[in-house]
């Protein structure tokens, strides 16, 4: 059976992605060269579901799901601001961008992809959600120092609000791997506050 490589995410706009390329550029300056992977700004974008191998046969399920679960949550707004690490600035593998959300909505859209996903045979996660943008990725050959000072920085940058992302679709993408890097292609986006 065919299958397609699969996630739901929120898109990001162009002010916002250029605002964290620019924040890359100037982290880049202050880490050892090729201590992080960095993902393009182009491709940075807010996961919501990781679904992984998706057999094509349930695209139209997940496409309706999507639907149910975007219509029962209005349009919305959230900023990106401040810098961290996971799992934490000791010993970081995720360079992130904060979001801020104080109204919860990022996590209501969350909470209802996982409900109606759930029985289609892509389970809840089990860890909390933590809503950001991930800017890089600490690369296993930098060194234990790297890593510090990697953390270092992340921690200890002054950034402040890099834009507001106003949300009114779900998307469905498809990841195809490839050697330069991931290409992503959205299949399909449903309108929040739907029909």
């Amino acid at each position: 059976m065919t299958t397609l490589r699969t996630f739901i995410a929120v898109a990001l706009d162009a002010e916002l992605r250029d605002n964290l390329g620019r924040l890359q550029d100037r982290l880049r300056e202050q880490v050892a060269p090729r201590s992080v992977r960095w993902v393009r700004p182009a491709s940075i974008h807010l996961t919501l579901k990781f679904l992984g191998d998706t057999p094509l046969d349930k695209v139209d399920e997940i496409q309706a799901a999507l639907a149910r679960a975007s219509a029962g949550i209005e349009p919305f707004a959230f900023s990106a601001s401040g810098m961290g690490c996971f799992p934490n600035s000791r010993r970081p593998r995720v360079v992130w961008v904060g979001l801020e959300d104080p109204a919860g909505a990022l996590v209501r859209l969350r909470d209802a992809v996982e409900v109606e996903v759930a029985p289609l045979g892509y389970p809840t996660e089990r860890r909390s959600f933590t809503p950001h943008l991930t800017l890089g990725r600490v690369q296993r050959r930098a060194t234990k120092s790297e890593a510090r000072e990697i953390g270092q920085v992340a921690t200890e940058s002054i950034v402040g609000t890099l834009g507001t992302v106003a949300v009114s679709t779900l998307s469905f993408i498809k990841s195809d791997l490839q050697p330069s890097g991931a290409v992503y292609t959205t299949l399909f986006e449903a309108p929040l506050g739907g029909p």
